[in-house]
């Protein structure tokens, strides 16, 4: 237990470990921010290239540039995709674990764009 001063107090477990990891991993699945994209286009859809992850959380988005080099903090993952359209033509791709495909499995994540 968090006392106002946030130190631990000493009491009995929850549960036993397997229900606590449970409901941690429950904890974890419920408040996790949503994964997204943001890619860089090249002319009218002639290619294109990862520019940035985010997460979108319930009052904010981070993102850090896949070149390490760029990192924000932005009121929305569609704040975020706005920034960066100053400079490049960019489009904000919300992340699918269902959607990969055998460009996975040929080192395209090496690559980062549509075309080599």
């Amino acid at each position: 237990m968090m006392t106002s001063e946030n130190t631990l107090v000493a009491e009995a477990p929850l549960c036993a470990e397997p229900e606590f990891a449970a409901l941690l991993r429950m904890l974890v699945a419920d408040c996790a921010p949503r994964l997204f994209a943001l890619v860089e286009e090249a002319g009218e859809r002639l290619d294109g290239r990862l520019f940035a992850w985010g997460m979108a959380f319930e009052d904010h988005a981070e993102v850090v540039g896949v070149d390490r080099v760029i990192r924000g903090s932005f009121e929305s993952a569609d704040s975020a995709q706005r920034l960066f359209s100053c400079r490049a033509k960019m489009r904000l791709v919300w992340y699918d674990p269902h959607a990969a495909t055998q460009y996975a499995e040929a080192d395209f994540s090496h690559t980062s764009r549509l075309t080599r």
